[in-house]
């Protein structure tokens, strides 16, 4: 276990497969002060993918745990794909808990424990703040388009 400050991180596991659909949902939510999408958005088969039956052999991933009180703040997930598509990588801070420093620890975390991925899939808008921070990693913009941003980090 890896302890921060004020949180801790751990390595997923398959029976994280709850945390992860909660995670998901936060990770639908917009800034602050806008109205959350209805749970029932999860049900869609572009959004399970990411967490349905998790625990299959390279689902891989971290959460982010207060220290004190264990309330779930924030988690980082990868399912490999299925034939030639793109990984993607699946990125969540509830949302009272952003801009603190636990979404960069998370991919610290995720980028040291996958040095060999250099290519993953974003579903986020090009002017998404994950974005940026993924940029802080060594990943570049490879592709985009209106909905979901393809990077790519050199080796």
């Amino acid at each position: 276990m890896i302890r921060q400050m004020d949180f801790q991180i751990r390595p997923l596991t398959p029976a994280d497969e709850p945390i992860l659909w909660e995670m998901l949902y936060q990770g639908l939510q917009g800034p602050e002060g806008k109205s959350a999408p209805s749970r029932h958005i999860l049900q869609q088969s572009d959004f399970a993918q990411y967490v349905e039956g998790w625990g299959r052999a390279g689902d891989a991933g971290f959460v982010a745990h207060d220290a004190t009180d264990r309330q779930l703040l924030g988690a980082v997930w990868f399912r490999r794909p299925i034939g030639d598509a793109i990984p993607q990588l699946a990125f969540a801070v509830q949302p009272g808990h952003r801009k603190r420093g636990i979404g960069a620890s998370l991919l610290t975390q995720w980028v040291r424990a996958n040095p060999q991925q250099d290519l993953i899939s974003l579903k986020v808008g090009p002017g998404s703040p994950a974005v940026r921070l993924y940029e802080r990693f060594g990943f570049k913009v490879a592709e985009q388009s209106s909905d979901a941003v393809v990077m790519r980090r050199e080796m």
